[in-house]
């Protein structure tokens, strides 16, 4: 179940700022088993009655939103311009397909090698060297089927991929969001509070307004995170390894995490018999940088996916992490909620 609704997910378009398809599917399913709200930004909060009151207020977070990008005029012979929401590596799109909201499809393209001349050649092309050919053939045809503010994903299928391995556009965040969907399926031990928040990719914006609208005592961020097991990156800057299962943050550029609550994850991943990593390099960041900071502070633990090619078409994961990023996710709620990672000096 987890990896079907992964799947219907990742073909879902939400753009940072664009989330609404996401946000109707993961409602749609979330009305059923608990209490949803939709904020001034977007995000959706559901409440997950429990078995019993929590002796520390958990909210669960997961972001909506994925990296694309928005068109910002058309030039005389139909092209689009457009700006990228989010990171994006110009390396990534040349050449690559996109869809925009309306299905229109398009081909991102650049000046033909074979008329650059030696220096362009030897540069990598940035993303204001790029156009959207949607196959207009002039400006008022192209006017047709969109205008500036529109957004483009990249237009890339989910499907299986060697041994145990998915490959599929906005794993990053989407498997955060089905695993917290699945979550709340289950009755919990205790009361929570489920977030599906928006615009991270352009600065946590969604998270911040979310933690200060919830105000919990502790939060567990789900997410997706680079992994650099590939081959030539040097193995201190690997970061986490796909197949080694939940990667546990104990620093990255946004966050210096709870030790008390990174060090009892590990614990508890090796009770459990979960598996588990560090994620071994300070590097990124996550809607922990905005939850952590909100109101008189939050308690925060991050879990993610490791991933390869994150922010471009085909992102890779694996089955197994993710069943244990939700596994973990289970436990460690359980564990906070019931008060039993609280500090003494607390």
């Amino acid at each position: 179940m987890l990896t079907d609704t992964l799947r219907e997910l990742c073909g879902l378009a939400g753009v940072s700022g664009r989330e609404g398809p996401v946000r109707d599917y993961i409602r749609e399913r979330a009305e059923a088993f608990g209490d949803c709200r939709t904020d001034a930004l977007g995000n959706l909060i559901v409440f997950r009655k429990g078995r019993q009151r929590p002796k520390v207020p958990l909210m669960l977070d997961a972001h909506m939103d994925e990296v694309g990008f928005i068109i910002t005029g058309i030039t005389e012979e139909g092209y689009l311009r457009f700006a990228p929401v989010g990171g994006i590596d110009p390396a990534v799109v040349i050449a690559r397909r996109v869809v925009l909201e309306n299905g229109r499809k398009g081909v991102l393209a650049a000046k033909p090698v074979h008329l650059m001349d030696a220096e362009e050649r030897a540069k990598m092309p940035k993303m204001e060297d790029f156009l959207i050919d949607i196959g207009a053939a002039d400006r008022a045809e192209a006017e047709k089927y969109v205008r500036p503010g529109d957004t483009a994903v990249f237009d890339s299928g989910y499907s299986p991929f060697g041994d145990g391995l998915i490959r599929a556009r906005a794993i990053d965040d989407r498997a955060g969001c089905a695993i917290l969907l699945e979550m709340l399926k289950e009755e919990p031990a205790y009361d929570m509070t489920f977030t599906f928040t928006v615009q991270e990719e352009v600065g946590l914006r969604g998270a911040s307004t979310a933690a200060f609208g919830v105000a919990p005592a502790a939060a567990i961020v789900l997410e997706s995170t680079t992994a650099a097991d590939l081959a030539g990156a040097p193995a201190d800057k690997q970061v986490c390894r796909v197949g080694q299962g939940a990667a546990v943050s104990f620093m990255d550029r946004s966050t210096l995490y709870d030790g008390d609550y990174y060090r009892a994850a590990l614990a508890l991943a090796e009770a459990r018999n979960i598996p588990c990593q560090p994620k071994s390099m300070v590097s990124g960041g996550n809607n922990a940088g905005a939850i952590h900071k909100s109101g008189r502070g939050i308690r925060t633990l991050s879990l993610s996916v490791p991933c390869r090619y994150l922010h471009s078409p085909y992102c890779v994961a694996a089955e197994k992490d993710i069943e244990a990023v939700a596994d973990l996710a289970r436990a460690a709620a359980e564990a906070i909620a019931g008060g039993q990672w609280e500090h003494p000096a607390r």
